[in-house]
């Protein structure tokens, strides 16, 4: 095994203690494992928190900041995190708007986000709470019930937190949130296996010459296994399973919010040529790409492959999108 960590028991922690050197801007509490906004509690305004195991930087801690999450809980690797790091993390930056929890659809992540729930509605906090389930490629999987949670989560943690900027009420904010995860589908392909600190080897087979379609991101099994494909391929198969399932437009058309995402170890070199494939096959299809963003955001540790989301967008939508945002990972506008 070959990492730059100093332990597997310790690299959330020492991760945790290296962003707080990068972003001091961020409030860092390492020990209890919690990243929040410093102004998140006196801005009067609605409050987003997210979460979910470590592992799949920058999600979700590295979109803490101006326009998208007021707190996120990084939880070990692959494991989401426990209540009561989701309660800390809603009584920090609960401004008095409420708190609208952002969760992706996995079995640990849900129970643990009902019960934080309950207990902050117990100490007088609001709660609101919107699953992401936009992965096509299976459902009832190893880890959920129904499909999985993947790169949409982007998506709205970014359109709800600008919604949230701008004063929005918890209602409306949760509102926005559920419609863009309905409007949002997304598909992953493997070309390698992740390996985790604690285990120190891939946590998968995959042999060579050989990808996984339909990958989840804590390498959990796909759709199929094939040989090895182009990029003009694998963009055929991707595009086409999220088209397959995506809602229809409204009436007038619309146009698609893109995300060519990489796994982890995908560079951008390779990601970019894809993201020309994905664009060509769009084009072929008639779909208007109105915002594309690429490159790794909800990764899976050291798994090479991609992901393609798209996003029915409207006015409204595309609007919050380009509002000002500054993040850890994600900036433009201020």
């Amino acid at each position: 095994m070959r990492m730059l960590i100093n332990s597997p028991g310790t690299v959330v922690a020492d991760a945790l203690r290296g962003m707080a050197a990068a972003h001091p801007q961020l409030d860092v509490d390492v020990e209890r494992r919690v990243v929040a906004r410093r102004d998140a509690r006196g801005s009067g305004r609605v409050a987003l928190v997210s979460g979910g195991g470590s592992g799949h930087e920058p999600l979700h801690a590295g979109f803490v900041g101006y326009g998208m999450l007021s707190a996120a809980c990084p939880g070990e690797v692959f494991t989401s995190p426990v209540p009561d790091q989701m309660v800390r993390a809603a009584a920090a930056v609960d401004g008095g708007q409420g708190v609208l929890f952002v969760v992706k659809n996995y079995t640990g992540d849900v129970l643990n986000f009902q019960m934080a729930a309950e207990l902050a509605e117990e100490e007088g906090i609001r709660i609101e709470s919107v699953l992401v389930d936009d992965d096509v490629a299976v459902t009832d999987s190893l880890y959920t019930a129904g499909r999985r949670g993947t790169g949409a989560t982007l998506f709205v943690e970014r359109i709800a937190g600008a919604a949230a900027e701008e004063g929005a009420p918890l209602e409306r904010v949760a509102a926005l949130a559920r419609r863009v995860d309905e409007a949002s589908r997304s598909f992953g392909v493997a070309l390698s296996a992740c390996t985790t600190p604690a285990k120190g080897s891939p946590t998968f087979e995959l042999p060579d010459g050989q990808l996984e379609l339909g990958i989840g991101i804590h390498g959990e099994p796909g759709r199929e296994r094939r040989p090895m494909m182009t990029a003009a391929q694998i963009a055929e198969v991707a595009v086409g399973a999220v088209l397959e399932d995506l809602p229809d437009p409204a009436p007038t058309g619309g146009p698609v919010l893109a995300l060519v995402n990489g796994m982890g170890a995908t560079p951008l070199l390779e990601l970019y040529g894809f993201h020309a494939e994905v664009a060509r096959v769009l084009a072929e299809r008639g779909v208007p790409v109105a915002r594309t963003l690429v490159g790794n955001y909800v990764t899976s540790l050291d798994m090479a492959g991609c992901s393609v989301t798209l996003c029915r967008a409207d006015e409204e939508l595309l609007r919050l999108w380009d509002a000002p945002v500054q993040t850890a990972a994600l900036r433009w506008g201020r």
